[in-house]
């Protein structure tokens, strides 16, 4: 096997080793997160978007999702498992095989919060893009814990929420 072939394998090997160094509980959130991601990207290429917002929690605009999200504040403990939830969605999302792009990651953990009872909400926002497209971008927060998708580029405006 000449060295360019055993290249890829030293990553995965190095990956492996590294996820031997993270207990029970992160493996865990790592598979449930890869589980979850698959899920989603298939959703989003076969069910429409409507029914997976309703599924989620239905949309709303920023301004009521910013008064809901700031009556249902968490406590210390909910924040260290909504960044332990970002942690777990953003690297699974680097290591599966498939394109798991904002939306897909920001549902994900919107799942794993909401199952542990941690309101987040799932913002929507756009930019003007090249050849005058549309830029589009989603990112999840649980409180004052930005979850995934961060940093927002400034250019984008919220224009929808989920909560």
């Amino acid at each position: 096997m000449s060295a360019r072939a055993r290249k890829p394998w030293r990553r995965v090997r190095h990956r492996l080793a590294r996820i031997g160094q993270t207990g029970l509980r992160d493996h865990t959130l790592l598979i449930e997160a890869a589980i979850g991601l698959a899920i989603a990207r298939a959703a989003v290429l076969s069910v429409p978007f409507p029914r997976i917002a309703r599924r989620l929690g239905g949309f709303m605009t920023p301004h009521v999702a910013a008064e809901k999200a700031q009556a249902a504040l968490p406590n210390a403990e909910q924040k260290e498992i909504a960044r332990k939830v970002g942690w777990a969605v953003t690297v699974a999302a680097r290591n599966v095989p498939f394109k798991a792009v904002c939306l897909p990651q920001a549902m994900t953990a919107h799942q794993m919060l909401q199952k542990r009872g941690i309101f987040s909400v799932i913002h929507f926002g756009t930019a003007p893009g090249a050849d005058l497209s549309l830029d589009a971008h989603a990112w999840l927060d649980a409180g004052e814990v930005q979850v995934t998708g961060y940093p927002v580029a400034p250019e984008f405006t919220e224009i929808a929420c989920i909560a």
